[in-house]
């Protein structure tokens, strides 16, 4: 079974995120929520993880801040990291991706899109 962090300041937004993945097919997985990034890197401390799913404007801790601690982490460096953002901005989708980011999605998020990025992924998990 997969265990998924989505990270969002919006209740809205993380039940359409839960939804998407139960949509694509995830329909056993956990799915842990955070209301922010301080909230997810605490949840992350203590539990482990398959996927990082996150918001990048959330209150406390952005999601560009939670992606640099995760990936400054040794024992977290190797999770995915899948960023949401509502800014379509090309610099920043870049500079996302050089941090570490496994890929940016615009918001809205739709389960098509959400399925063509999160299918390497679930591929891996199925060689394991």
């Amino acid at each position: 079974m997969m265990r998924i962090m989505v990270a969002d300041d919006s209740s809205c937004a993380r039940m359409f995120i839960s939804k998407c993945l139960e949509i694509v097919g995830l329909t056993d997985a956990e799915i842990i929520e955070a209301d922010n990034g301080k909230e997810a890197l605490d949840k992350l401390k203590e539990q482990a993880f398959d996927l990082l799913i996150t918001d990048l404007s959330m209150p406390v801790m952005d999601g560009e801040a939670l992606l640099k601690w995760v990936k400054g982490t040794p024992e977290l460096q190797k999770l995915p990291v899948l960023v949401i953002s509502s800014a379509g901005n090309p610099a920043r989708e870049k500079k996302l991706l050089e941090l570490g980011a496994f890929a940016v999605l615009g918001k809205p998020v739709s389960p098509v899109t959400m399925l063509k990025t999160l299918e390497p992924l679930l591929e891996q998990r199925g060689d394991d």
